[in-house]
């Protein structure tokens, strides 16, 4: 549980921000505007890290813990979609 229930937090969120990034590139948005999502979700994992080591503590802080390392797992695939990869 102290596992799963973070990664079902984190997979809405992350949806939408692996969605929003998807369709910025679609619709030809600039660099900066695409990767917006992707840097706002990582900023977010990191407070979220730090409101759990320094001011939760214990299992509860380590669940927001395990919460931002999964919203940083889906800011980086949210890099990876808005990388435009020219061949």
């Amino acid at each position: 549980m102290l596992i799963l229930v973070p990664l079902l937090i984190a997979f809405i969120p992350g949806m939408v921000v692996l969605t929003l990034t998807w369709w910025l590139r679609k619709r030809g948005f600039s660099p900066f505007i695409i990767k917006l999502p992707g840097t706002v979700s990582m900023m977010a994992a990191f407070i979220l890290f730090y409101i759990g080591y320094v001011q939760i503590r214990g299992f509860e802080g380590a669940a927001y813990g395990i919460l931002s390392f999964f919203l940083i797992l889906f800011a980086f695939l949210s890099f990876m979609i808005g990388k435009k990869v020219r061949v």
